[in-house]
């Protein structure tokens, strides 16, 4: 039997089927294996036989190696969500899988390649105030080594530089090729603390500012709740975090005013590459904008439309830390070569650390499509790095 510090087969099968979204009835019909076996192997109950283990590694494209694998290092219930009160609790536990094994891959990938643990600042008062969150935002900004006052060009690229890879979450559709639904899920986040690992996971959208928001919000987590396990109101004060650093609070007070048009948020949105919507609960964060200005607001946002389709598009960001390691190692077609040795299904790895896309330049970055929509903020603020970060990024 295995030791407590050796994987379990049997376990390892059941976050396969997880992963790949499989049902033990999915899982016989792939393989002919009986349910029976399959459950009693995943409880526990019985010793799992190399023979069968080898059909449904050979059956699902996964490496032997995947069954035998040390498990993430992520207890599942410090994970941190940003979903929909609504959201399934079965694709829950997919994303909570598909996240630990990103994890794991991400601790592998940056061990290899010595890449540096994020300088993150860290809440550790029970209590935080609204300034707090603010001032935690900004020292935020100052261990990601951006503008203390300026737009964040491309937050995705400020966050890897720091250290926290960012992932995307692509779930694999059983019944075929596509990929599944969100379904009410947008992040999820873990660090373990001062010098350890930490990793953004996102569900990539079609609107770029929803994807920067939440990935403000996950930076929060980390930063306002590692050492806070237990707040009160974490949603609530990751969104303020979100907000803070995403447009800080002297700009914020500065220019999101209850005087506003929707058509000068718009504005705004092209700037800060923030949602109309974002802005406006920013400005009654700081204190701008009442309530009855605000409820005024969000009546016109719905008479247009604009609450499911806001004006002005903000280009989406790729990530580029988790496939630049995996490129360094592996090879410039490195899925195959690196799915037996790092223990993963190769679809997994691919989404886990997608291959690089071109770049915009930076003349261009922020600016007007001549569709009328903003591409995405590619230019980057001139700072110092290390070695390791400049080989990687």
């Amino acid at each position: 039997m295995p030791t407590a510090l050796e994987a379990s087969p049997g376990e390892r099968l059941r976050t396969l089927r997880d992963l790949l979204g499989l049902t033990g009835a999915d899982l016989h019909r792939l393989t002919k294996i009986s349910q029976s076996w399959i459950s009693q192997v995943e409880t526990g109950a019985r010793e799992p036989a190399e023979d069968r283990l080898c059909i449904i590694a050979e059956a699902t494209d996964t490496p032997m190696s995947f069954f035998y694998a040390q498990p993430s290092s992520v207890p599942l219930d410090s994970l941190r969500f940003r979903k929909m009160a609504t959201a399934s609790r079965t694709v829950t536990r997919r994303i909570s899988a598909f996240y630990g094994e990103s994890f794991r891959v991400t601790e592998e990938l940056t061990g290899q390649a010595g890449y540096p643990p994020p300088p993150l600042p860290f809440a550790s008062s029970s209590d935080l105030s609204d300034e707090d969150i603010e001032e935690l935002a900004a020292q935020t900004r100052v261990a990601l080594r951006l503008a203390p006052d300026k737009p964040i060009p491309h937050l995705t690229r400020a966050l890897e530089r720091a250290g926290v890879a960012v992932a995307p979450i692509v779930l694999p559709d059983p019944t075929g090729d596509s990929v599944s639904p969100t379904n009410k899920h947008f992040g999820v986040s873990y660090w373990a603390g001062i010098g350890e690992t930490a990793l953004v996971a996102y569900f990539p959208g079609n609107q770029g500012d929803r994807d920067r928001f939440t990935l403000a919000h996950e930076l929060g987590h980390l930063v306002l709740h590692t050492f806070r396990p237990r707040a009160t109101d974490p949603e609530g004060e990751a969104n303020r975090f979100a907000g803070a650093l995403l447009v800080p609070q002297e700009r914020a007070r500065d220019e999101l005013t209850d005087r506003l048009t929707l058509e000068g948020f718009a504005r705004h949105k092209q700037a800060w590459g923030v949602s109309i919507q974002a802005l406006i609960l920013r400005g009654a964060a700081v204190g701008n904008i009442g309530e009855s200005r605000k409820r005024s607001l969000y009546v016109q946002l719905t008479q247009r439309g604009w609450r499911k389709e806001e004006p002005v598009s903000v280009g989406q960001e790729a990530p580029l830390l988790l496939w630049s390691l995996l490129q360094r190692q592996y090879g410039d077609k490195p899925y195959l070569r690196a799915s037996d040795q790092l223990a993963i299904q190769p679809t997994i790895l691919r989404s886990i650390a997608p291959q690089a896309v071109g770049k915009v330049s930076k003349s261009d970055a922020g600016q007007p499509r001549p569709n009328g929509k903003v591409i995405a903020f590619q230019k980057r603020t001139a700072r110092p790095e290390s070695d390791v970060r400049d080989a990687a990024l």
